[in-house]
């Protein structure tokens, strides 16, 4: 634990240190590339992370931006670090962008169908969720498709982004014969669903498979195992929830007969 927080420290001492070395006050957009990482090391006399790309991903989807770098967000908007080519970013306001599941919504029991064995040996939170969501066929539930894992964590360059890793692949079909990509990001633990993640997920979709049609999904895991999922789109350039259901997998026994006359009456 204290390694962690010595690395989350230094992680946010470079990141600081390069916004401000670049942002003047009301700069919407401040670019920085790879490079200024290693030079701000140097400068604050740091040793460079081993992995360069990992302080990146903290700061996008995992941890929040220092202190220092929020103090000057205006209301309503925050920084968020974007790609824009090959070891190249940019920190970018935006309206406030953080998915969080709704604590409101109903949760809708489902048979579980995890193997135990997969159970047993998941090494993360991320990848116990991916299972759960593959093994209880959720997305077909949660969207009414044919839905078919295609790739698990496809990493793929994105023109005008850079590199990108989306966690699972789905491709679908409808009744209508209708086909489908579905990009899904997964998220346990404390990691957050971000908007900027999803953004790329449709684009990477666009690029690689134009003539399908995407439909982009985040999951998270939420207190007593309940799974939260979501579908999401972009609308006048920001991430839009189009759906969101919550899943607990039980015991076919856990069941009621009460609960499925609430199902019954349900849309």
């Amino acid at each position: 634990m204290a390694r962690a927080t010595t690395e989350t420290n230094r992680y946010k001492a470079l990141i600081e240190h390069i916004f401000h070395d670049r942002y003047s006050p009301g700069d919407t957009e401040v670019p920085f590339d790879r490079e200024d990482i290693e030079k701000t090391a140097t400068i604050l006399d740091m040793r460079l992370p081993k992995n360069v790309g990992d302080l990146i991903y903290s700061f996008r989807y995992r941890v929040a931006l220092p202190d220092g770098v929020r103090e000057t967000q205006p209301i309503g908007k925050e920084w968020v670090i974007r790609g824009s080519g090959r070891a190249q970013y940019r920190f970018r306001l935006v309206p406030n962008t953080r998915i969080l599941p709704n604590p409101n919504l109903v949760t809708i029991k489902i048979p579980d169908a995890t193997p135990q064995i997969i159970a047993a040996y998941a090494l993360s939170d991320e990848q116990a969720l991916l299972a759960k969501v593959r093994y209880n066929r959720l997305l077909d539930i949660f969207l009414g498709l044919a839905c078919y894992s295609l790739q698990n964590h496809l990493r793929t360059t994105v023109v005008g982004i850079g590199q990108i890793e989306i966690d699972e692949v789905y491709v679908g079909i409808d009744r209508q014969g209708r086909q489908y990509i579905m990009p899904v990001q997964a998220k346990g633990g404390t990691d957050q669903l971000g908007v900027i993640q999803t953004e790329q997920d449709i684009l990477c979709c666009a690029a690689k498979f134009p003539s399908l049609i995407c439909r982009a999904i985040s999951t998270q895991f939420m207190a007593n195992d309940v799974i939260a999922l979501f579908e999401l789109t972009v609308e006048d350039d920001e991430i839009r929830v189009v759906e969101e259901r919550h899943y607990r997998l039980v015991e076919a026994t856990d069941i009621t007969t009460e609960d499925l006359t609430a199902y019954r009456g349900r849309p």
